[in-house]
């Protein structure tokens, strides 16, 4: 970098799906935070890590909800590593570009508020799955499978990250009760 072009500054990132348990980038601080206003919800097709465009997986996104409040983990990421982490972020999370990067404040555990960045899914996305019940859900990600592997792991990876924060979600549970029951079924119907 010249020094004649801006420095890098550090930020925070919001995770509240994947990124709890598989971040992919270095940190120098991991708090638990609370995102207000904002809801984890599994409300955005997956057509490429968790699904496919035929047979799409359902993926977790931060949908608005003036009423929610969205548990998950902040990760600090330091001015040296702020350009390599932002890039892998963005290819990341914008793949199908169902999300969009935004800015949001966030309160850290211990009363400290920051600016975090977040990716947070666009309504008007073709892949954009809002208002599916708990069963509907299930369904879907009961029989999922993309190239990162079925859809049903990638849930109970969540929860269980989740819980090593101390942040268990009653609706991750309640919907992996409801994919466990359909993936048991399945096994039986077909003798396995």
């Amino acid at each position: 970098m010249s020094p004649d072009q801006p420095q890098p500054s550090a930020f925070w990132v919001f995770g509240y799906g994947s990124l709890i348990w598989n971040p992919g980038f270095p940190f120098t601080d991991r708090r638990r935070a609370t995102l207000a206003g904002w809801r984890r919800a599994f409300c955005m097709s997956s057509v490429v890590y968790r699904g496919t465009p035929e047979r799409p997986g359902l993926v977790l996104a931060l949908d608005e909800d003036a009423e929610a409040a969205c548990h998950g983990v902040a990760y600090r990421v330091a001015e040296d590593e702020a350009d390599a982490a932002l890039a892998y972020l963005r290819e990341r999370e914008l793949v199908s570009y169902a999300y969009r990067e935004t800015r949001l404040p966030l309160a850290l555990e211990g009363d400290e508020s920051v600016e975090a960045v977040a990716f947070v899914v666009k309504r008007d996305h073709a892949q954009y799955r809002g208002g599916l019940s708990l069963a509907e859900q299930a369904d879907v990600i009961a029989t999922a499978i993309g190239p990162r592997g079925p859809n049903a792991e990638y849930l109970a990876n969540t929860i269980t990250g989740l819980e090593a924060l101390g942040l268990p979600d009653p609706d991750l549970d309640r919907l992996s009760a409801l994919v466990r029951e359909r993936i048991g079924r399945k096994e039986r119907e077909s003798g396995v």
